[in-house]
């Protein structure tokens, strides 16, 4: 079994998540309710649930356009949300 793809994906998704406002939202529940357990579980139920059509939705995509389409469309849109950030439009 290839460990490669998981431990990327666990690598990225950790780095991307660190300081998001998911975080950070889990942080000042906890905070304020007396269980933590309890916001920890259900903070990583709904991340799982969130990353899980993440991946039905990637897989598909993934099976139906070809990889340079995919690569040209994420960098444009990268690109377009970078442009539109430093503008402060979103």
């Amino acid at each position: 079994m290839d460990w490669k793809p998981f431990f990327i994906a666990f690598a990225t998704v950790f780095v991307a998540e660190l300081g998001d406002k998911t975080q950070l939202a889990a942080c000042f529940l906890a905070a304020d309710q007396q269980r933590p357990w309890m916001v920890f579980a259900g903070a990583a139920l709904a991340l799982t649930v969130v990353s899980g059509i993440g991946v039905i939705v990637g897989h598909y995509i993934g099976a139906q356009l070809p990889a340079d389409t995919i690569r040209y469309v994420a960098a444009a849109l990268f690109v377009i949300m970078g442009i539109l950030m430093a503008l402060r439009v979103i």
